[in-house]
């Protein structure tokens, strides 16, 4: 089963033990911030710049080692407390405790048997941290005054958090307290953990997400030192890159959108006790009710006394959850990887094809993904590569005449091939793509699982073999689908078989229901954790939670918030 992040039991400090050199520090900080802003590099140098922007890092670290604000005591020791807490403040504390569930993590346990679809969790608004309650707390000036912090909700967070932390009165204290000291997200792996990460769907974000918190860490620690809205700020003199990445860490595994509280607009929040609850395959059951203000999670299936209580966190494939939860779940039914397609504009037939994918609600150009099922493709790769497939004489029948749309429609449906010449070329197609995806990893399917049975290797390690393992497996997947479909089509066209009659034009059962006017699941309707929309002039992009916001309990299938997470993301300058 899946879970946030494994969390590594150890004390907490007490509070500075060093002292760094201001001038020093500043000027880190700056190399480290104009390292981080310059244009993306060279393709094939992105290993480099990461490995750069890291040893800038960790000199800034070493120096400042011990200035940290933290707390006594073992992670456990505070779930007490926050039970104590929520139960004070209107949280619903009856019906399961915390548990350590070993590999898992913490997560909640039922304490008595709970049907499905019975409500045993809510938390009311008061008890989450919110942008809004950043607005009106000690970060609030610098928050009226900095567009990055006006633009980005997910960063506004962390460094409320920040704050709230620092401030030995917090309301939000016994919450704080509760949350781990360190997580498993890229941002805490050693360089060779992430160089095994290299070829993996990965990769690339994990580099941006590298780059992109250190690039704010910089901007931040300039503006806190020299803005003077930042002068009350209570981490002002220890603002620290081990405490930006916690933050970060902390918002990205947990942070979601609520209404606000008219219920006019969605604001980032975390969301107390709820965030304890680990991830398994399922459909979202968690909302938010307006009229009483607070979230609200019903059972996802029966649960019986002992047994771990779970959420579904949304449709991410394991990449996504390895960059922006910090595990990997290995019964993932909704692993996929990604494959950019386009059709070539110098192609003699682009005209025709790009008004046939237009037609159906297709980009040209996009990013599509493989699944591990069999047939591994959606709906919509399946018209994308009809349509990249088709003849000029084929293009015409989805152009001209009153079939013409009727055969858009039918463009998605397995059922409905255009011509087993098509159906030929488009597998073959998919055969050689997978194909030569596969060869751009430097290991074999062979010697992952033998790495897997090794013992020793860091938790770190371990995630990143199983991530790149899963990859190759879907790519074969996909690659004997392609054979197997392609010489299946080859002996019907040999044997000179009939195509499937398609519904005439002004028949209702020809309006098939096929998702081809959505995006695929990389740009899917399910939004990504704390997605708020671009900020086109800011240094800084919103990535995050994402949530569908149901108004009142949902039920099963319904809308309602999807825990998942998402990294900091920004606009390369």
């Amino acid at each position: 089963m899946g879970k946030k992040s494994r969390v590594k039991t150890q004390k907490w400090g007490t509070g500075p033990t060093a002292v760094a050199n201001p001038k020093e520090m500043l000027n880190l900080v700056s190399e480290l911030l104009q390292k981080c802003s310059g244009a993306a590099p060279p393709p094939g140098q992105e290993w480099a710049e990461y490995v750069q922007i890291r040893s800038l890092v960790e000199k800034i670290r070493k120096k400042q080692k011990g200035l940290s604000v933290v707390f006594d005591g073992m992670r456990e020791e505070h779930f007490p407390e926050l039970m104590a807490w929520a139960a004070e403040n209107g949280a619903s504390c009856e019906g399961f405790e915390i548990c350590n569930f070993a590999e898992q993590g913490y997560g909640l346990k039922a304490t008595r048997d709970i049907k499905a679809e019975e409500l045993f969790l809510w938390i009311p608004r008061k008890m989450l941290l919110t942008v809004e309650s950043a607005k009106n707390s000690v970060l609030g000036s610098l928050y009226s005054q900095d567009r990055i912090l006006q633009a980005m909700g997910n960063v506004t967070l962390a460094l409320h958090l920040l704050c709230e932390r620092s401030n030995p009165s917090s309301f939000w204290l016994p919450y704080i307290k509760s949350l781990p000291s360190e997580y498993d997200t890229p941002l805490y792996y050693e360089e060779e953990e992430v160089r095994c990460l290299q070829a993996t769907q990965a990769i690339q974000d994990v580099f941006s997400q590298y780059k992109n918190t250190a690039r704010q860490y910089a901007y931040f620690f300039k503006v806190i030192q020299t803005h003077p809205a930042a002068s009350k700020l209570p981490f002002k003199e220890s603002f620290t890159f081990d405490d930006y990445r916690w933050a970060v860490s902390s918002v990205m595994t947990r942070q979601n959108q609520i209404p606000t509280e008219d219920g006019s607009r969605v604001t980032l929040a975390l969301i107390p006790l709820w965030d304890m609850c680990n991830h398994t395959n399922g459909l979202i059951t968690t909302g938010y009710n307006l009229e009483d203000d607070r979230c609200e999670c019903v059972a996802l299936m029966d649960y019986k006394k002992d047994e771990q209580i779970y959420i579904f966190y949304g449709t991410r494939s394991n990449a996504e959850f390895v960059i922006h939860n910090g595990f990997f779940y290995e019964t993932n039914a909704h692993d996929r990887v990604k494959i950019k397609l386009g059709v070539s504009k110098s192609e003699r037939l682009y005209a025709m094809k790009a008004e046939v994918l237009a037609r159906a609600g297709i980009p040209a150009s996009s990013m599509f993904a493989l699944h591990g099922a069999d047939p591994p493709m959606s709906a919509q790769l399946l018209a994308f590569l009809r349509v990249f497939c088709m003849t000029e004489e084929e293009l015409k029948d989805y152009l001209v005449g009153e079939q013409a749309m009727n055969n858009i429609l039918s463009l998605g449906n397995v059922e409905l091939p255009v011509s087993w010449e098509n159906e030929i070329k488009l597998w073959t197609f998919l055969e050689t793509r997978a194909s030569l995806l596969l060869k751009t990893y430097s290991s074999t399917t062979e010697s992952d699982q033998a790495l897997l049975e090794q013992p020793g290797l860091s938790f770190h390690t371990r995630v990143a073999i199983q991530l790149r393992l899963a990859e190759k497996q879907i790519l074969e997947g996909a690659v004997g689908s392609g054979r197997a479909q392609r010489e299946h089509f080859r002996k019907l066209l040999e044997e000179e078989a009939p195509l499937p009659r398609r519904q005439e034009a002004g028949d209702p059962d020809g309006q098939l229901p096929l998702v081809l006017r959505e995006l695929e699941e990389a740009n899917d309707a399910t939004l990504g954790p704390g997605d708020a929309g671009d900020a086109a002039d800011a240094l800084l992009l919103n990535g995050g939670v994402a949530m569908e916001i149901g108004n009142g309990v949902p039920h099963k299938g319904g809308p309602g918030v999807e825990r998942t997470g998402d990294g900091v993301e920004e606009n390369s300058q």
